[in-house]
């Protein structure tokens, strides 16, 4: 994992609409971010990173993945995630 810089990451995030969820899936362990859709808007609800991809900056790829998925599909992004939040405030150039 520490050879993928964060943007390849972010690039490797996955929407998996039928689980309702983005996923980012490092070394057979997955982060991922629950959402909901409705038209022209995603409501992301919940962000997950499991505690052996904690403190390598996966959570901060997941959500810029995300973003970028959703924006790809033109929805506004409405985030219920205090994380997935204040990542977003912190990189509005995402």
């Amino acid at each position: 994992m520490m050879d993928r810089t964060a943007a390849q990451l972010a690039a490797a995030v996955t929407d998996r609409p039928e689980a309702q969820r983005y996923e980012l899936g490092i070394d057979g362990v997955i982060a991922f971010i629950d959402y909901r859709k409705s038209p022209g808007e995603v409501s992301m609800l919940h962000a997950e990173v499991p505690p052996q991809l904690g403190g390598r900056g996966v959570g901060s790829a997941l959500v810029q993945g995300a973003v970028r998925l959703a924006r790809a599909e033109g929805l506004q992004i409405k985030p219920y995630c205090s994380f997935i939040a204040a990542a977003m405030r912190r990189h509005p150039e995402w």
